[in-house]
């Protein structure tokens, strides 16, 4: 079984020189995804760019339409991060609907992987933090809305604290966000999620995954939960750009094992998006975001010789 991972070629758009945002990365994500064979003999699934009414379901409509038409106020566009042109926005719209349709993915295989996503600093009113709308958001908003899924879990390992999907799951009996983050960075207001654990500066690896074994199997024990969404930025890593923790690559890729392992053996579906990852080297980077590929790939190739080896025995 191959696991379906979701790509489009709108998720790089031009950015101005020496901007912030390593907007390359997503096509280097793509392309080593492509090199190292994870497609199998399939292709990437390719989203239709997100429609207005999707979009509205977790926005404002004003916001909405005001990022449609290119017509985003300066002062929220300087908060946003990125020139509000229409490439920008069809970027946004077409990263929201790779993540709804990695959701409608994972409910079908198990588990499926977005190649963008995570834009979790997008609050219900507008844009923060180079996030243009809150992928998983909407996401979960359209698979509700749809009938697809009730309940779902939002984990959250970004190193920035996930404030635009808390803002949009409050009081909400039906989502659950958890974020696990470095506590002095990025927003310095933070909106609080359902469970937030704020880590100090220059955690490590033993540290970092001793709180996240504590606490994502009773999370999972919360449900039953109809899907997760897994926001697995790759920030947290020592050498990143904008982060403040110290996790090393082994520790991340510890990480996304024990998350897709520990959610799959739940028998929950998991959808994964990219989430943050900062360097002035691309291909560094992008190496960073496939670990998730390749753990969900590797996870997803042990269920099914699980499931085949079961038929096996019971025939």
């Amino acid at each position: 079984m191959t696991l379906p991972i979701v790509h489009h070629p709108a998720y790089c758009a031009d950015l101005p020189a020496n901007h912030r945002f390593p907007m390359d990365k997503f096509r280097a994500v793509a392309e080593l995804i492509r090199q190292e064979g994870l497609l199998g003999d399939s292709a990437f699934f390719r989203p239709r760019p997100a429609p207005f009414e999707w979009v509205a379901l977790a926005h404002d409509p004003a916001y909405v339409d005001q990022v449609f038409n290119a017509r985003v106020p300066e002062k929220v566009a300087r908060e946003i991060g990125f020139p509000m042109r229409e490439d920008i926005a069809l970027r946004a719209r077409c990263a929201t609907g790779g993540t709804v349709l990695t959701g409608y993915l994972a409910l079908e295989h198990g588990i499926a992987c977005n190649t963008a996503g995570g834009s979790h600093h997008a609050r219900r009113a507008h844009g923060a933090g180079f996030c243009v709308f809150n992928d998983v958001a909407v996401a979960i908003k359209v698979l509700q809305a749809d009938g697809a899924i009730r309940k779902a879990l939002v984990v959250d390992l970004d190193v920035h604290q996930g404030d635009g999907t808390a803002d949009i799951f409050q009081g909400d009996p039906d989502v659950f966000t958890f974020s696990l983050h470095s506590e002095k960075n990025y927003p310095v207001r933070k909106v609080p999620s359902h469970l937030d654990i704020g880590l100090a500066d220059r955690t490590s690896d033993e540290v970092y995954l001793a709180v996240l074994e504590e606490v994502l199997p009773d999370l999972l024990r919360q449900g039953p939960w109809d899907v997760v969404f897994f926001n697995a930025g790759v920030d947290p890593y020592s050498g990143d750009r904008l982060g403040r923790l110290s996790l090393s690559r082994d520790g991340l890729c510890r990480r996304d094992r024990y998350v897709v392992e520990t959610v799959r053996k739940a028998g929950v579906p998991l959808a994964g998006v990219l989430g943050g990852g900062y360097s002035t080297d691309i291909d560094e980077l992008a190496d960073r975001h496939v670990t998730l590929h390749r753990t969900a790939k590797a996870v997803m190739a042990e269920d099914f010789a699980m499931v085949a080896a079961n038929e096996q025995v019971a025939g």
